[in-house]
């Protein structure tokens, strides 16, 4: 189930990190000795990676090198799940379930190939591809309408020169990215999982999140969140002080934010009639109930201040996430009143356990839990 893939996010940070600076050191070395093609000569250091990154994963996936004659030219790499596979290799008449992944040198640039006819191509057959320059991530899939659309991106450099330059000390440039980038594959491979217990949807939503508080964390203008500290320090009856406080409410600040989204995805899913179409988080503050979960989003609504704190494409994610849900199943499933249980505990685990460690506390914004169901006070851990 796609739960154990989105807990391996939680538990595994460090292999991530660790799988991604061996990527690093691998290119580096190969590009050292002066022999390597720009393109074919790296395919090794990026098969390692996404197979480091499929161990991860329950069921596995597996990154097969030099596909056959798939019905649209080859594809350089094919994604391939579990059950696919026989002794490390595709059964035959397998179409790689989680999609294919096409391959250019840094030199090149990711979203024009993407854009490009062999990538159509590609995107015809399998309806699912990963453009890389091995510094670009682009993720390419299917609109609700079944039209090709840039889904989630990823940046390790600005220009083949800077990824060059960083490619100088593998491990500070893994500790700079590696996290995030083991995070993005993982969503990549496990794109086409189903979605249908709120376990695997909290565990990937605190995947977002965590890449919210990262953009939070490094956003060069800190102007944005000192209006947002002092609603939220209103809104809570708290205030943060020092620094473990700046960490407190920035992880209480993201964290209530995805709560914002889940709660109104909750209620818009439930109107009567049904809704038809996609969920739209510029519009969730319409859905929401709670006044602290309302003031926040009001907050955060303001395009400028968003867009300062990098969070628009990030929001843009989480609502297509929401939107692959299999709502008829998640909500035989879910149940409003034990939301803290199913939802927001695996979320908050998933989410920031080293502060959760810090504190020797979980914290729920106690009108979220209102909202949702029996009140729960923050729970001291032993």
């Amino acid at each position: 189930m796609l739960y154990h893939q989105i807990e391996a996010m939680a538990g595994t940070s460090t292999k991530l990190r660790s799988a991604v600076e061996d990527y690093f050191a691998d290119i580096a070395r190969i590009r050292a000795s002066g022999g390597a093609t720009p393109e074919r000569s790296y395919y090794p250091p990026l098969n390692n990676l996404l197979n480091a990154i499929g161990g991860t994963l329950r069921p596995k996936v597996s990154c097969i090198t030099e596909l056959g004659q798939s019905g649209a030219d080859h594809p350089d790499l094919g994604l391939y799940a579990a059950k696919q596979t026989r002794k490390g290799n595709p059964i035959e008449g397998q179409t790689p379930e989680r999609g294919v992944v096409e391959v250019k040198p840094w030199i090149d640039d990711a979203w024009l190939t993407a854009d490009s006819a062999q990538v159509s191509k590609y995107w015809g057959r399998f309806r699912l591809v990963l453009v890389t320059n091995m510094r670009d991530f682009v993720l390419l899939g299917e609109d609700g309408t079944a039209n090709p659309v840039k889904l989630e991106t990823f940046r390790l450099a600005e220009s083949a020169a800077d990824f060059e330059s960083k490619l100088e000390r593998p491990r500070a440039f893994a500790n700079e990215s590696g996290a995030s980038l083991g995070e993005y594959l993982t969503r990549v491979l496990s794109h086409r999982a189903g979605l249908t217990e709120p376990e695997d949807l909290a565990r990937l939503l605190a995947s977002y999140a965590r890449d919210g508080l990262e953009r939070v964390a490094t956003a060069p203008d800190p102007a944005p969140l000192a209006s947002l500290r002092s609603a939220l320090e209103d809104a809570l009856g708290v205030r943060f002080e020092e620094e473990r406080g700046e960490a407190f409410f920035r992880s209480t600040l993201v964290q209530t934010l995805f709560y914002g989204i889940f709660s109104a995805w909750v209620l818009w899913s439930r109107q009567t009639p049904a809704p038809s179409g996609s969920f739209n988080w510029r519009t969730a503050v319409w859905h929401l109930r709670a006044p602290v979960l309302r003031a926040l989003s009001q907050q955060l609504s303001d395009p400028g201040r968003l867009q300062r704190l990098k969070l628009v494409e990030l929001m843009d994610w989480t609502s297509a996430a929401l939107d692959r849900v299999d709502r008829a199943r998640f909500f035989e499933k879910f149940s409003e009143g034990e939301a803290v249980q199913y939802f927001y505990e695996p979320f908050l685990q998933a989410f920031d356990p080293d502060l959760r460690k810090q504190l020797g506390v979980w914290y729920t914004p106690p009108e979220v839990v209102r909202l949702h169901g029996r009140p729960r006070r923050p729970c001291p851990q032993g």
